[in-house]
């Protein structure tokens, strides 16, 4: 009986040590995830949505995008920083790049933030694995009037850890996808006669390669009886799909 029972002890460790080592995936970190330097550069498939038809529609105008990695520096902080540069131009690449945007990626000892449009994002923190969960946009002000109210207490969330995904560029391996949002108020199927808003979040990053997907979704619906008629102003939509990098 004492042999069973310490077999069985033995079986359950080994089992316990193995979902640590699942739970880790062998050590990566955020900085993996991410590994930027200056000079890096990716290219994406970038695909907008906006306004048209004087608010009535909303419509998807595609790119191609490129994110160059400009300079290294300190922040105020002292914490490694990162600018980048985005570009755009046509899906056929007629034209030349276009610069449209500057970001800034920080690395702090346990979080990496993202500056986008002067909103500071935590997009990634130690340790990738499923049941970590962080707060993406405390830094945000989401208390009303600000137009980011919806931004209010976003729980950040790894899922999908170590799994391939599939992009323009094929299927990358081992990747972490970052789930953000998704909710609909009210959780109904559209009706152009009822008031709706739409937000929806998420980022993919590949270890060793940094960010391969970007989701982003925020609309809000007036029906035509309201005094702001159809979508409201500032309704957008973004998706970025990893083409290469070098």
């Amino acid at each position: 009986m004492k042999y069973r029972i310490h077999i069985f002890l033995i079986i359950l460790i080994f089992i316990t040590i193995s979902c640590s080592k699942t739970e880790t995936i062998n050590g990566v970190t955020m900085n993996n995830l991410y590994p930027l330097k200056t000079g890096k550069v990716f290219y994406y498939r970038l695909d907008s949505t906006v306004l048209a038809n004087f608010n009535q529609n909303l419509v998807v105008h595609s790119y191609n995008a490129k994110d160059s990695v400009e300079s290294e520096f300190k922040d105020n902080e002292g914490r490694k920083s990162f600018r980048i540069y985005r570009y755009l131009r046509d899906t056929l690449n007629t034209k030349s790049w276009t610069y449209t945007a500057t970001y800034v990626a920080t690395f702090d000892l346990n979080h990496v933030e993202y500056i986008d449009n002067n909103l500071r994002f935590v997009v990634l923190t130690n340790l990738p694995k499923e049941t970590t969960i962080w707060k993406g946009t405390q830094y945000i002000n989401t208390i009303s009037p600000s137009p980011f109210s919806y931004y209010y207490n976003w729980n950040f969330q790894y899922q999908n850890v170590g799994q391939p995904f599939n992009v323009r560029k094929g299927i990358i391996q081992d990747t972490y996808t970052v789930f953000q949002q998704d909710e609909t108020l009210p959780n109904i199927s559209f009706n152009s006669n009822n008031y709706q808003e739409r937000s929806l979040s998420k980022e993919v990053y590949a270890n060793g390669i940094g960010l391969i997907y970007k989701e982003f979704l925020r609309w809000v619906y007036q029906p035509p009886t309201a005094i702001n008629k159809y979508y409201q102003e500032g309704s957008y939509g973004i998706k970025l799909s990893l083409i290469d990098y070098k």
